[in-house]
């Protein structure tokens, strides 16, 4: 934990008090977060709470909050539930902005639908059910959000044994075989996502095995996992997944760089063949490949850094919150996305702290707490009970 720095500031800002204030609001909320820790520490999850917290501590009468619940797992929502609550009744109007269903209903009083920009519709919350603020938003039905259906399972392609990094995690065990999308589960914090780094070979570890095919493979960076056929969509698409200032085009082809220039210069021609062949295949909405990729919504965002591991020979993909900030409408087509990878053997390992979304689309969920795993579900079994249970700290 390190201290803001003082220097000359301290003559004019009270950091005593301001720290004071901090720490009695963090636990007013239940937050057990040190009021020194620098942003730059947190995770994505944690950076999200306490921009809650910041808009919450203002006192305003108005508070808007853009897809406040899209990094942050369930009992954090319903920390921030119980606060919206509060500032209701003390009077606090909010705009509560969200793709989530479930959310729409526990807490909106009216309910205003917008598509491309353009307004909709708006009406009381009684007015509204699922079907119809679905159709509203994506200008048509969907059937499924979630298609899964049964998709032949073939051999091992990652096998995970003892994985550790001191301080992290330790003793993770799990396993993805062909045709497969496992669930990995847990509340924020649990691990998940320091897990799937130190497999594609982004963080270093202490001890364990990495197989992939059969075959030994501790990756000692992401460019050693790419060769071998692993690939990885990080859960912030914007600081880590994408170039935002560069093309669609150029976004597409760049993990596959040597594929479009073996000598010194890049064959744009094919370079802009094949993303225009990913740009039909996942119906990527741009008015060319040559578009800044900083223009497209959200959802388009996703599709194009999906889009730039599927030029590769994959055989692991790993989607780390797939659906994160995404309209409903996206989030069906990337579900119908994955299936369709796993139907060509594709073996998938997703992240998700939307639990409709790991019962909704895993053949099997494995569930990992503080650092640990804590036990694997089948689909038949995987309930948000359990799955909460294991990830609270219980054991199968």
């Amino acid at each position: 934990m390190n201290s803001p720095g003082r220097g000359p500031l301290s003559r004019f800002v009270d950091f005593k008090t301001m720290e004071s204030d901090t720490r009695a609001l963090l636990d007013r909320l239940g937050l057990k977060y040190d009021a020194r820790t620098r942003m730059r520490e947190l995770s994505i999850a944690s950076m999200q709470l306490v921009e809650i917290v910041k808009a919450i501590s203002r006192g305003a009468e108005l508070i808007v909050m853009d897809e406040p619940t899209s990094a942050i797992s369930d009992t954090e929502v319903d920390m921030l539930f119980r606060q919206i609550a509060d500032l209701k009744a003390r009077g606090v109007a909010i705009i509560y902005i969200t793709h989530k269903m479930d959310e729409i209903f526990r807490i909106a009083d009216d309910i205003t639908v917008m598509r491309d920009g353009q307004f909709v519709a708006s009406d009381r919350a009684s007015a509204y059910d699922e079907a119809k603020v679905i159709s509203q938003m994506v200008g048509r039905t969907i059937s499924s959000i979630f298609p899964k259906e049964p998709v032949p399972i073939g051999e091992e392609v990652l096998a995970v044994r003892n994985l550790t990094r001191n301080g992290v995690f330790a003793g993770i065990d799990l396993d993805v075989r062909r045709g497969e999308i496992v669930g990995l589960a847990g509340l924020i914090g649990a691990g998940r996502t320091e897990v799937a780094r130190a497999i594609f070979g982004l963080d270093p570890i202490d001890a364990g095995e990495i197989r992939l095919a059969g075959q030994p493979a501790l990756f000692s960076s992401p460019a050693d996992a790419i060769k071998c056929g692993v690939a990885m969509v990080s859960e912030d698409r914007k600081a880590e997944g994408l170039v935002l200032c560069r093309s669609v085009l150029e976004n597409i082809s760049l993990a596959n760089l040597p594929k479009f220039a073996p000598g010194l210069f890049i064959n744009q021609g094919a370079e802009r063949s094949e993303a225009q062949r990913m740009i039909e295949l996942l119906q990527i909405k741009t008015p060319s490949g040559d578009v800044v990729a900083d223009n497209l919504s959200g959802g388009n965002q996703q599709k194009i850094v999906i889009a730039k591991w599927l030029l590769g020979d994959l055989k692991l993909l790993i989607l780390d919150e797939p659906t994160r900030g995404i309209d409903v409408g996206s989030k069906s087509e990337i579900h119908k996305l994955m299936l369709q990878l796993a139907r060509q053997g594709l073996g998938i390992l997703m992240i998700s702290s939307e639990l409709p979304e790991i019962l909704g689309m895993s053949d099997r969920v494995f569930v990992m707490s503080a650092g640990s795993m804590m036990g694997e579900l089948k689909r038949s079994d995987a309930t948000q009970e359990n799955i909460m249970r294991l990830a609270t700290g219980g054991m199968a």
